[in-house]
């Protein structure tokens, strides 16, 4: 007998169907929950178990995990999305589930990581009072948010790319050491050897931001390939909408040594798209052969589309963290030059021996590649069309 169960907290979210079908879950997860609201708006899920049986009640669950599956959906809040959260693993508690593990891809309330007083957070750098002031009046809700879950009954939290190390702390100490941050770098370095999207053998991958030096040396590292080079850019804020690049002193590689080389500046995730534009503008400026923004979780907006949408970022790849992103409207003019690489293949396979299943792992690739029609490499225009699609 089946001992996980694989459900969503919304209908029709394309990230829970891959996960489950990667899992072999031969029911659709809507026939396994109900995912009802009364008429006064309160949501009520109900795990769909045997009606006609009076046995066991309250006890359906029994020594069964539960994989709670949750992205952000364009129709919800990510409020909403968190209680819905609380409430089904609280369901699946009540009715005698052993584990319950929630899959949340981009980790919600991870920017407010950190709160106004010094036992608020925990980070690498030291806090100084701008920053203490900056939180001035504002809850610390990352730490809120992991010991809601850990109250409602989640046992196990799984995420994708996390950007705070104050989250990480705070999320490792609620559920003792059961928190895992899955960090894509061997997709990426896979995918830029693989694929037609860059020249491998002449290729410089950036750090926008300190931030984002310790991810990004990772995938330099993942590449294996000496003559692969390393750039790191520093950031300063001159104010909320404004930022100042410039190549770091202690970078491996510096502007001079990027003429006619491909460069992909790598980064966890992208709002405004003020400081990858601001950065690329500085790389463009020493003639490299093309600019490519790769970003974990893209967060669309009519500012981050009009401003990505700057011709110095030649082509941008993200991920199905946030799954609405395959949507053409929600891409919006970004579309001819943006790709999306679908990770629940990957996810699903670190998921094996986490729920202690036997069967072997899923052989690669263990991403998909998704374009629409208007880039030109989907019309090969820059050379053979690569896919990977499984």
């Amino acid at each position: 007998m089946r001992k996980y169960l694989i459900v969503g907290s919304v209908a029709d979210n394309p990230f829970v169907a891959d996960i489950a079908q990667h899992l072999e879950q031969q029911e659709d997860y809507l026939d396994l929950i109900s995912l009802k609201s009364f008429l006064n708006k309160e949501f009520c899920p109900r795990f769909i178990i045997n009606e006609n049986s009076w046995d066991n009640i309250g006890q359906k669950l029994k020594g069964k995990t539960i994989i709670i599956v949750s992205t952000t959906m364009m129709q919800f809040s990510r409020d909403e999305l968190a209680m819905r959260n609380c409430i089904i693993a609280r369901g699946a508690k009540d009715n005698g589930a052993q584990r319950v593990i929630l899959l949340e891809p981009d980790l919600y309330y991870s920017a407010q990581d950190r709160g106004p007083r010094p036992e608020h957070g925990i980070t690498v750098f030291e806090r100084d009072s701008a920053d203490y002031k900056k939180f001035d009046g504002q809850p610390f809700s990352a730490r809120l948010y992991a010991e809601l879950l850990k109250m409602s009954g989640v046992d196990e939290v799984v995420t994708v790319h996390n950007h705070s190390h104050s989250v990480k702390n705070i999320f490792m100490d609620r559920f003792s050491g059961h928190f895992h941050d899955l960090l894509p770098a061997d997709i990426y370095a896979g995918y830029l050897r693989e694929g037609d999207i860059v020249n491998h053998r002449n290729l410089v991958i950036c750090a926008p931001d300190k931030g984002a030096v310790e991810f990004s040396r990772e995938v330099h590292r993942q590449m294996r390939d000496p003559a692969v080079r390393f750039m790191k850019m520093d950031k300063r804020r001159l104010g909320e909408r404004k930022v100042q690049i410039e190549v770091a002193r202690d970078s491996d590689t510096v502007l001079e040594e990027i003429a006619g080389k491909d460069i992909v500046v790598v980064d966890d995730m992208v709002r405004t798209g003020r400081t990858v534009v601001e950065c690329c503008k500085v790389l463009r400026k020493a003639n490299p052969r093309r600019i490519i923004f790769l970003v974990t979780h893209f967060y669309s907006s009519r500012e981050g589309r009009v401003m990505m949408n700057d011709p110095v970022i030649d082509e941008i790849v993200t991920t199905t963290t946030i799954p609405q992103v395959l949507n053409r409207d929600v891409q919006g003019r970004l579309r001819h030059k943006m790709v999306v690489l679908r990770l629940s293949r990957w996810v699903s396979n670190f998921l094996l021996p986490v729920l202690e299943d036997p069967r072997d792992f899923l052989p690669p690739p263990l991403y998909t590649e998704d374009m629409s029609s208007k880039n030109p490499r989907w019309r090969g225009k820059m050379g053979p069309l690569f896919s990977s699609v499984s």
